[in-house]
C-alpha cells in the first residue's frame, strides 16, 4: 500500500462525503468526526453511497436504503458479514491522503 495525496483539507465538507477515483477504485471519504474512506459503491445495485444520508457513523445507500458504517465498511441490515473496504486516511497540513 502506499499514501497518496486525494484532495484538500476543505473537499469534503464536514457532515458530508465526496467521492474520488484513485488508481481505478471508487472511494468515499467522509468527514464526520475526523476522515474516514471506504469503498464508494453499494453492493447492492451499485450506487454510490456519497450522496445518501450520513447520520453519526452510519451512511444510508440513497438507491434502496442499505446502511453502512463509514468506519468499519460493515452493512448493518439484510445481509450479515458484509463489508467494504475500508481505507486509512490522515488529514495533514497540505491536504487529506489516503493509503491505497
Amino acid at each position: 500500500m502506499a499514501w497518496k495525496k486525494v484532495a484538500e483539507k476543505n473537499d469534503v465538507a464536514p457532515g458530508k462525503g465526496k467521492e474520488f477515483v484513485i488508481d481505478g477504485k471508487r472511494i468515499a471519504i467522509f468527514n464526520q468526526n475526523g476522515f474516514h474512506a471506504l469503498d464508494a459503491i453499494c453492493v447492492h445495485q451499485d450506487g454510490s453511497l456519497v450522496p445518501g444520508k450520513l447520520e453519526g457513523d452510519v451512511v444510508e445507500c440513497p438507491l434502496h436504503f442499505w446502511h453502512y458504517n463509514i468506519k468499519t465498511g460493515e452493512l448493518l441490515d439484510y445481509i450479515k458479514g458484509v463489508k467494504l473496504k475500508t481505507y486509512n486516511v490522515e488529514a495533514k497540513s497540505d491536504g487529506i491522503y489516503i493509503d491505497v
